[in-house]
């Protein structure tokens, strides 16, 4: 189960107990947000996408969308996201739990700059009903992300 392999990663380094389960969905921005008692923007929401051959991990503020242009311009393609049958066999969470931890080998992870807005964000935690809190740095240390990018747009 992919919230049991999210969960051993943070046990391992210590930050277990900051791992949040819900008795609600936390499956959306929104449901995030509700469950969290939190902002939309501080949820930090995994999206998923296929560029040439690879499975790509972009990790977003809950308040903003892929913007196609700048995705197109950073990554020499155009964004085509996972679809909902792919995203568990490619990147190891099922959708509603995708999150930049304990995932696949071979996923390649990014930051989009409209995080570092943000001391602390939420992302899940490999299930529909969990996240963490974690700062810009930690996030950016936990989810062995590949760099920052700039391909989002505000909603």
């Amino acid at each position: 189960m992919a919230f049991d392999r999210v969960k051993k990663y943070f046990d391992s380094v210590g930050m277990g107990d900051k791992v949040m389960q819900f008795d609600v969905s936390s499956a959306t921005v929104a449901e995030a947000a509700a469950a969290i008692g939190c902002q939309p923007c501080r949820i930090a929401k995994t999206l998923s996408f296929r560029a040439d051959g690879d499975v790509v991990l972009i990790v977003a503020a809950g308040d903003v969308k892929i913007d196609n242009a700048k995705y197109k311009a950073q990554f020499k393609t155009k964004a085509k996201m996972l679809t909902y049958d792919e995203a568990e066999e490619c990147i190891g969470h099922a959708v509603g739990g995708v999150c930049p931890f304990a995932v696949n080998d071979g996923v390649k992870v990014y930051l989009d700059a409209s995080l570092r807005r943000f001391d602390t964000v939420y992302p899940a935690c490999g299930s529909s009903s969990s996240a963490i809190e974690l700062t810009v740095p930690q996030l950016e240390l936990h989810s062995g992300s590949l760099g920052w990018v700039d391909v989002c747009k505000q909603i």
